[in-house]
């Protein structure tokens, strides 16, 4: 006959229960002391709300640009233009190569206006002297003497842009001429300079005080290239 032995663990007593749970106790006290902990050293290393923006400002205040514009800076300024205009220089001139080019740079030359008045009295002053189609005749369009070789105004210039200039040092060195350069200085009316011309001793019959002038329109007419030089 077999028998079977069979033992019970011992139950545990009361008292060791009751250490046990008191145990679990602390452990869970432990714990949420060390969260309450650091709860506040968060909150203490968190500055509040208030703060926080205070520190912010001051951080950018200390890396932040400042410009400063003046009221007198700030208001437009508004520069005044000037009229202005082109004077055409000797190539234009020659390239345009007709008798209102001439009279433009006999103007030049002078240091005149190049207004509409001094180019109409000088054509007109050149037709008078040569005539409208043959213009540029001896390269001497207004019959100067001064440096043409030819003290009747008879002579030559070896070209156009010669002869535009020594008309204007002729016109500036004798004494009566100046009516003449003072009319075209101040580029008076077109009656004005050509009084000036027919009183100056440029032409010895004086062009009979205006009574030869003509006033219709001057055409415009080319010279020779060879002319220009």
């Amino acid at each position: 006959m077999t028998f079977s032995h069979h033992t019970d663990s011992p139950r545990r007593s009361a008292p060791h229960r009751r250490r046990r749970a008191q145990r679990r106790k602390v452990r869970i006290l432990a714990a949420l002391s060390t969260a309450a902990l650091a709860t506040i050293a968060f909150a203490a290393a968190s500055p509040p709300p208030e703060t926080a923006a205070a520190l912010m400002d001051a951080r950018l205040s200390s890396i932040s640009q400042v410009l400063s514009v003046s009221d007198v800076a700030a208001a437009p300024v508004t520069v005044p233009r000037g009229d202005y205009s082109a004077t055409p220089g000797i190539a234009t001139l020659v390239a345009g190569g007709t008798n209102y080019d001439w009279a433009k740079l006999v103007l030049l030359s002078g240091g005149y206006p190049m207004t509409d008045d001094n180019v109409t009295v000088l054509l007109r002053w050149m037709r008078q002297e040569n005539g409208a189609d043959n213009w540029w005749n001896r390269n001497n369009p207004l019959n100067n003497g001064y440096g043409s070789g030819g003290g009747g105004g008879t002579g030559s210039y070896a070209n156009l842009v010669i002869a535009a200039q020594k008309c204007a040092e002729s016109l500036g060195r004798n004494p009566g001429y100046r009516g003449i350069v003072e009319a075209l200085s101040a580029s008076a009316p077109t009656a004005v300079t050509e009084s000036a011309i027919w009183a100056s001793p440029w032409a010895s019959g004086h062009y009979a005080n205006g009574g030869h002038w003509h006033y219709s329109e001057v055409p415009i007419v080319t010279a020779p290239a060879g002319a220009w030089g």
